[in-house]
């Protein structure tokens, strides 16, 4: 019977897989198109997983007390960043990370920037969910992105294969993968372009930008797990790993989205 890398059945990893995407997406996407607190809920919820599993990862695969102020603290720079505080935010973000190397003394620098990493990404997605630099349409398009990425990346990668993007950092990504998930990103730029008053050129451009800071996010948790020796994240979500695995290339994007959003001064949906 043909196995995955982690040792199960293709088959039953592919129906894990399946059925963990139909049970999480209705309620990702409810919490986005309904907001807050229904976002705000579902963003606490990440924050204090990935939190945990950052510091367990910190610590060896070793779960024990010193997780638990990650994360209170990744859940106080959400609640700030949800309340609208987001320079108060962002200061807890970068207390959580000095926390992060204080509590975790054999990877302090993981630690830390992991835990400004995880946070910095969560504050930036509620950000981009506020107007004027953002809303429910942002988060609906950075979404899309991230996921035609995903999904086109792994189909390229599958039916086409060819050379290695990185071994290095992941074995099994090909540079046939890359390019799909380019280009499904840039398909859902250029779908949203025609709901919004989005310039198509402008928003196709963007969508490819955040498709490769998607995939570069990707590797980068790959060079994590790597370094730390596993193969997932943790077990949270069956078929998937953890939250780190689904969310890495997402965090990555929310980060560069509001550093777009604050350049241009309102939401990318917005430029004509």
């Amino acid at each position: 019977m043909k196995k995955d890398a982690g040792g199960l059945p293709v088959a039953g990893a592919f129906w894990r897989r399946t059925l963990s995407a139909l049970v999480l997406l209705p309620l990702v996407l409810g919490a986005v198109w309904f907001g807050r607190p229904w976002l705000t809920i579902a963003v606490l919820i990440a924050g204090s997983a990935m939190a945990w599993e950052w510091g367990r990862l910190c610590g060896r695969q070793t779960s024990d007390s010193r997780e638990f102020p990650l994360i209170v603290i990744m859940l106080a720079a959400i609640g700030l960043a949800a309340s609208g505080y987001f320079v108060a935010a962002v200061v807890v973000a970068v207390v959580g990370a000095v926390a992060g190397g204080l509590l975790r003394p054999t990877e302090p620098l993981w630690a830390g920037m992991g835990m400004l990493w995880i946070a910095g990404g969560l504050i930036a997605f509620l950000w981009l969910a506020t107007p004027p630099q953002g809303g429910r349409e942002t988060l609906l398009w950075l979404l899309g992105v991230v996921w035609a990425t995903d999904i086109l990346a792994y189909a390229a990668g599958k039916t086409i294969g060819g050379p290695k993007l990185a071994p290095g950092l992941s074995p099994n990504k090909t540079w046939a993968g890359f390019a799909g998930g380019i280009l499904g990103a840039m398909a859902m730029g250029g779908t949203f372009a025609t709901l919004t008053p989005a310039s198509s050129a402008f928003l196709i451009v963007a969508s490819l930008g955040l498709s490769v800071v998607a995939q570069a996010g990707d590797l980068a948790e790959s060079q994590a797990k790597r370094h730390f020796g596993v193969k997932d994240s943790s077990g949270l979500i069956p078929g998937h790993g953890g939250f780190l695995d689904r969310l890495d290339g997402l965090i990555a994007a929310s980060i560069a989205s509001a550093m777009l959003a604050l350049a241009l001064g309102a939401s990318p949906l917005e430029i004509r």
